[in-house]
C-alpha cells in the first residue's frame, strides 16, 4: 500500500492542488526530459528525472511543505508544479513553480502559485520567500514580478548564477495594491473569452 505525507488539498477557481502522486510522474518526467526544464537543472535523463520526482514526495516528510500538483478542477488534468522548496543548502525557503510545455499562457502558475504562497503565510506562519530564477527565464521573471517581487541583488544565491526574487511579507502581499491587481489578472484568465496576446506567460 501506498503513503504520503498528510498534504493539504488547495483550490482555487479553475484549479486543485494536490500532493504527487505516481500517476503524476509520467507529466512530470516528460517535462523535465524537455527543453522547458532548462532554467530548472534540466533536461534530465530517466533516472535524473525520477530521483527529483521521489525528492519532491520526500521534502514533505522532512520540511512539512513541499510542490503541490496543479490540476484543472473540470477535467483533473495535470498541468504543472508549485509550492515550496528548501533543500539542503538552499540559503531560504523558495516559492518555486513549473508549467507544463503545452498547457503554458493561461495564468495557471500566477492563480495557483498566488494561492500556496498565502497558504504558507496564513497556515504556515511564514514571515517571507524568495524564488531562485535563472536570469535568462524571462516568463518567470515576469511571473515572480506580477506576484508583487523585487530582485534582492543582496540575498544570498545558490551557485552564484541564479537572480534572486523577494516575496512581500505577508501584511504586503494581502495589501489592496498587490492582491487586488494579481486577483484581477487571475479573473481575466477564467474568463472563457478571454484571449491575451503576445508572448505566453505563465
Amino acid at each position: 500500500m501506498t503513503h504520503y505525507p498528510d498534504i493539504p488539498v488547495i483550490e482555487t477557481r479553475r484549479l486543485r492542488l494536490r500532493g504527487p502522486e505516481v500517476g503524476d510522474y509520467p507529466d512530470f518526467k516528460a517535462t523535465f526530459a524537455s527543453y522547458r526544464s532548462r532554467f530548472m537543472g534540466g533536461p534530465l535523463n530517466g533516472y535524473e528525472a525520477w530521483m527529483l520526482y521521489a525528492a519532491e514526495i520526500g521534502h514533505w516528510a522532512i520540511r512539512g511543505f513541499g510542490m503541490w500538483m496543479i490540476h484543472d478542477k473540470a477535467s483533473d488534468e495535470t498541468l504543472g508544479m508549485t509550492g515550496g522548496w528548501f533543500p539542503a543548502k538552499w540559503p531560504e525557503r523558495e516559492i518555486a513553480w513549473i508549467i507544463w510545455p503545452e498547457k503554458a499562457g493561461h495564468g495557471y502558475a500566477l492563480e495557483a502559485t498566488h494561492a500556496v504562497r498565502r497558504h504558507f503565510y496564513e497556515v504556515q506562519g511564514w514571515d517571507g520567500a524568495v524564488s531562485y530564477i535563472d536570469p535568462k527565464n524571462l516568463d518567470s521573471i515576469r511571473l515572480a514580478e506580477r506576484l508583487g517581487c523585487i530582485r534582492d541583488r543582496d540575498a544570498a544565491t545558490i551557485d552564484g548564477s541564479d537572480a534572486v526574487y523577494r516575496h512581500p511579507v505577508p501584511s504586503a502581499a494581502a495589501s489592496g495594491q498587490i492582491r487586488d491587481g494579481i486577483e484581477l489578472e487571475i479573473s481575466h484568465y477564467c474568463d472563457p473569452l478571454f484571449r491575451p496576446k503576445g508572448m505566453p506567460v505563465d
